[in-house]
């Protein structure tokens, strides 16, 4: 059988989204080498944590996004399967959910 993360048909809840948040990355990717840049052409540092706020904001963006998808796919499926796997999922988001609002 798949491993505990995969809901039952073996796909995560992203992957009807894969594309997008593959297009996402990327330009998360472009941003993060654009503030690699600035650094090293001595950028002033006000428009650097600017860049940095919005690389910020566009990896919470992904993040919830995920989340959302976790949630409405891979606990949805977990809790129709057994109260325990549901409770398993719920829990998993609940520590994915700390560590997002911790960081």
């Amino acid at each position: 059988m798949s491993s505990e993360n995969e809901v039952a048909d073996g796909h995560h809840g992203y992957i009807d989204d894969k594309t997008q948040y593959l297009q996402r990355m990327k330009r998360i990717e472009g941003q993060a080498r654009g503030i690699a840049k600035m650094i090293d052409e001595e950028k002033y540092c006000i428009d650097i944590l600017t860049q940095v706020s919005a690389l910020t904001r566009a990896l919470q963006g992904v993040a919830t996004g995920l989340l959302d998808d976790h949630l409405k796919h891979c606990v949805l499926d977990a809790a129709k399967l057994s109260d325990d796997a549901g409770k398993a999922k719920i829990q998993e988001a609940t520590d994915a959910i700390n560590r997002l609002v911790r960081s």
